[in-house]
């Protein structure tokens, strides 16, 4: 079974259930830039399941790319913050997440976080979306690519290469929905009735309704994200991905805000597609739409046609899975909020609980979540320390049940030995 556990090294004031440790400074923001000290002080939520041995592989891995790094010179204070079955257990059974540990993370902006699970308690709809709610963590960013040697269902996944900005606060995940019996699900049918609408609900007396919001304002600043990444790491286009041929007034609102959007900031950076016919010059970038599901068909016929994502909550959900797979099914994750800072980088994958306490599990996903926290802090030696061993540990077969099973050849090895092994391949 696997025993070890994380604690904080240094103590020195207690907020409630949080301590704060001694060492260490908070990441502060001004005009929209982090200030990142040499020692940020950075809270981490180990998670459920087999969160616990994924945080520990994972701290250690961060730990060592950042040491290789920088020597003395730079090091991460970690401060465990807690939400999910492990809150219940400190805070009690109704405080999932408790009123502290989303202050927390307000104040201290940067949060890494393992799988949570939702408890069955009828509290919350979903810890993750709660978080990304509370914090306004607009973005949801998933850049997705291949490692050479994991296993994949394609004949060619390294033209696989594609950052989703997923739209995190509204859509469908806005969780407006109301059940057949409720108050309001009676209002807004009776409000239906004196409209054109009415006649489309087939069984109105046995009919949810939910709401589907989409802003203007929640378009805008996702789109200008992902322009702005585009622009920062000299991608090639930005598709607007929905469903705007049927859903006109939301879906279809979505992709004319944003190309207005990149007509309106952009204009010396970007290019429209129609004003290009698909041929853009090789210093703009391409704006383009597509519709959701013929973009899923083509991300495996065509996908290096295909750069930079930005897309709705329920797309994007469904999107950064199936393109996930087509590279073996790592990814990492993070929800963000540009203009203030916080962002809670996070495992993609579930909690798996039948393998807690195994040290059985694959802490890719986690590891690379890491690493994108890295270059979110312009840590981007320590970043690098990551890719170079995790493609080198890859490249030698040295991996988890779960890819050793599919390669021949491998040598397959625990969750914590992958850890080390992936640290003694990083560069010195």
């Amino acid at each position: 079974m696997f025993t070890n556990s994380v604690s904080t090294k240094y103590w020195c004031m207690v907020l409630n259930k949080i301590t704060v440790p001694s060492q260490g400074e908070k990441v502060t923001i001004e005009a929209q830039k982090l200030k990142i000290p040499d020692n940020p002080i950075i809270p981490f939520i180990e998670g459920d399941g087999t969160g616990p041995e994924l945080w520990y592989t994972t701290r250690q891995v961060i730990d060592a790319a950042v040491e290789k790094a920088y020597g003395d010179s730079k090091k991460i204070s970690w401060m465990e913050v807690y939400a999910g079955k492990k809150a219940q257990s400190i805070y009690g059974k109704d405080h999932s997440i408790p009123e502290e540990t989303i202050a927390t993370l307000r104040d201290y902006k940067i949060v890494i976080k393992g799988p949570i699970t939702t408890p069955v308690d009828g509290q919350v709809r979903s810890i993750n979306v709660t978080l990304r709610q509370e914090l306004d963590l607009y973005a949801y960013l998933r850049p997705i690519r291949y490692f050479k040697g994991i296993p994949s269902p394609l004949r060619r996944p390294e033209l696989v290469n594609i950052t989703i900005f997923r739209e995190n606060i509204e859509d469908v995940y806005a969780g407006i929905e109301f059940e057949i019996s409720d108050e309001g699900n009676q209002k807004i049918l009776d409000i239906l009735k004196s409209t054109s609408s009415y006649k489309k609900i087939r069984f109105p007396e046995s009919t949810a309704i939910g709401l589907k919001p989409v802003s203007k304002e929640g378009t805008e600043r996702l789109v200008r994200a992902a322009i702005q990444y585009a622009v920062k790491n000299e991608r090639n286009s930005v598709t607007f991905v929905h469903k705007g041929n049927i859903m006109k007034c939301t879906e279809g609102n979505f992709c004319k805000w944003g190309y207005e959007l990149a007509k309106n900031e952009f204009r010396d950076e970007t290019i429209l597609y129609d004003e290009c016919g698909g041929n853009a010059p090789p210093d703009k970038i391409l704006i383009k739409d597509n519709i959701a599901d013929n973009f899923l068909r083509q991300t495996l016929t065509r996908p290096i046609n295909f750069d930079v994502i930005a897309t709705l909550n329920l797309n994007g959900d469904y999107i950064s899975d199936a393109l996930a797979a087509q590279v073996g099914g790592i990814a990492p994750g993070a929800s963000l909020n540009y203009e203030t800072g916080i962002a809670i980088f996070e495992a993609t994958n579930d909690t798996a609980p039948k393998y807690a306490g195994l040290d059985k599990v694959n802490p890719c996903s986690l590891i690379l979540s890491g690493q994108m926290m890295l270059r979110y802090m312009n840590w981007n030696e320590a970043a690098e320390n990551i890719h170079l061993g995790l493609e080198k540990i890859i490249s030698q077969k040295m991996v988890t049940y779960d890819f050793a099973r599919l390669m021949d050849g491998a040598t397959e090895v625990k969750c914590s030995e992958f850890g080390k092994s992936l640290i003694s391949n990083m560069q010195l």
